[in-house]
């Protein structure tokens, strides 16, 4: 009785630090989140956009090592469902009228054109190594800075566009001696989907003048999921367990990253943050060295070096420009 009777008069200072634990969190997420409002917004578009490269590529490594395992069509399905199932808790918390889209036209657009570029791209990911992947998405800010000038009237400043094509360089020396070689017809099917990937991204930064940037993930996740099962179904077989599970991870990560590139779109010019994509080849060479084994080659290494540049340049340029810039 007495071991209960201690037991009692401890739990009141238990409680009280357990409710104390969580407040601290809150005030140490509530202060973080004022440091980084305080931000300049081209600042945090360029961290949003790192932040959701870092989860793409990631991303991408789990997804091809199981496209080498089950057919691509069906992997691209369970990418985008499982990005649903791990975001339907979310929905129904904050309830579905949070989430109904203000036109529904835009996202089945939107999906339609996404849903093109991920069968050329699932079709080609088995057959080519993640940096090289990686390098030949690069050619996406070629074409989005491009539309958005062309669509949006964003203005484009020489700095950006000279650091889009030094990043552009740095990918022509990664993928040109590929693209005569074996598997040549494989990275040229990658490439085509850049530009599809481009109008995507750009109908997302269209979405992002009347939709909340959840409303366009989580639609995003539904029209894909739609589109791409009847392309599934053909190839099915049964996934292991462990197949499931990275399903499951790669539905989390999914649902993270567009998350992020749809902030970034949001906080500033779509064009201001393409820069800062050309650092996903580092952690792309990084990843297939240790999940794969691929070593990069002599071509990859010096590219990376020619995009870091260009990319570290152009995030200074635009921190600066916003310093100056009135209001």
């Amino acid at each position: 009785m007495a071991v209960d009777d201690g037991d009692r008069g401890q739990q009141p200072e238990s409680h009280a630090l357990n409710r104390r634990k969580p407040n601290a969190l809150v005030r140490r997420a509530s202060v973080a989140h004022r440091r980084a409002s305080r931000l300049d917004p081209v600042v945090r578009g360029l961290l949003w956009s790192a932040a959701a490269g870092l989860l793409f590529t990631v991303l991408n490594t789990m997804m091809r090592s199981l496209a080498m395992e089950l057919h691509p069509f069906q992997t691209q399905f369970l990418r985008y469902f499982f990005s649903l199932v791990v975001m339907m808790p979310l929905v129904i918390r904050a309830g579905i009228a949070t989430y109904r889209p203000v036109k529904i036209s835009g996202h089945f657009t939107r999906g339609g054109v996404h849903t093109l570029g991920l069968v050329l791209w699932f079709a080609a990911l088995p057959h080519i190594t993640i940096a090289d992947t990686t390098a030949l998405s690069f050619t996406g800010p070629i074409f989005i800075m491009l539309g958005a000038a062309w669509f949006f009237g964003e203005r484009m400043r020489w700095d950006r566009w000279v650091a889009a094509i030094i990043g552009f360089a740095g990918v022509l020396i990664v993928v040109a001696p590929k693209l005569t070689g074996v598997g040549g017809g494989w990275s040229l099917l990658m490439l085509a989907s850049s530009p599809v990937f481009a109008a995507s991204f750009l109908l997302t930064k269209a979405l992002t003048r009347y939709e909340k940037p959840g409303v366009i993930v989580v639609w995003q996740s539904i029209t894909i999921t739609l589109m791409s099962l009847p392309l599934a179904l053909p190839f099915w077989q049964a996934p292991t367990m462990f197949q499931w599970f990275i399903f499951l991870l790669c539905g989390i990560l999914g649902a993270s990253a567009h998350y992020c590139l749809t902030r970034s779109f949001l906080a500033a010019d779509i064009s201001a943050t393409q820069s800062v994509k050309f650092l996903e080849l580092v952690w792309a060479s990084l990843l297939g060295w240790l999940v794969f084994t691929e070593t990069p080659s002599r071509t990859t290494l010096i590219g990376g070096v020619v995009i870091c540049a260009a990319t570290l340049w152009i995030a200074r340029r635009e921190a600066r420009g916003s310093v100056r810039a009135p209001g």
